[in-house]
């Protein structure tokens, strides 16, 4: 088939005396017109579909039902929900309970809590902190802070990390914010 139109290319030069080709300089700048007007159109079909799909960050909710009171031990910190929300939720001794941000105070690592050493330890820079989440070694300038726990009428827990006490070093945080404190 090349060989063909090789030859008819041929015949045509010597027919009219001039140089026949397969891509005249017209043909060959208007491929390129059209393949920047297609490209352009592309551009602007693909940017429109992304905008349909916008760039959102999905995070958990800040409030969410934790249990009924009966779940949890009594003087046990538990990590229920500690991968998905970065929350403990701890049952006192006297029955009362508190939730606390699994956030250390002084780069916004995870705590991991050591319940034979009854602390949390950070693995980042090894700041300690009791169970009432007082600080008391390392870098972390300040105690754990507590979010807001609640008691609904039909008896659930329900955590809200959009109420957050913000706990100061040198006092307890019971003292700090005794509503941080549900009592049961």
């Amino acid at each position: 088939m090349a060989e063909a139109t090789q030859q008819t290319l041929r015949r045509t030069a010597q027919a009219t005396g001039k140089d026949v080709s397969l891509w005249y300089r017209r043909d060959v700048f208007s491929a390129a017109g059209w393949a920047a007007v297609f490209v352009a159109l592309m551009t602007a079909v693909l940017s429109f579909v992304r905008y349909m799909f916008p760039r959102v960050l999905f995070e958990p909710p800040n409030t969410f039902k934790a249990g009924s009171p009966e779940e949890y031990a009594v003087g046990v910190v538990n990590e229920k929900f500690k991968k998905d929300y970065r929350v403990w939720i701890v049952r006192k001794e006297d029955g009362n309970f508190y939730a606390m941000l699994a956030i250390c105070t002084h780069l916004g690592c995870t705590p991991n809590w050591f319940p034979l050493d009854n602390k949390f330890k950070c693995p980042c820079h090894g700041s300690g902190f009791y169970r009432d989440g007082t600080n008391f070694e390392g870098p972390a300038p300040r105690p754990l802070d507590r979010i807001k726990i609640a008691l609904t009428s039909e008896g659930q827990l329900v955590v809200d990390k959009g109420v957050i006490y913000r706990m100061t070093a040198g006092r307890p945080p019971d003292e700090q914010y005794p509503h941080s404190l549900l009592k049961v």
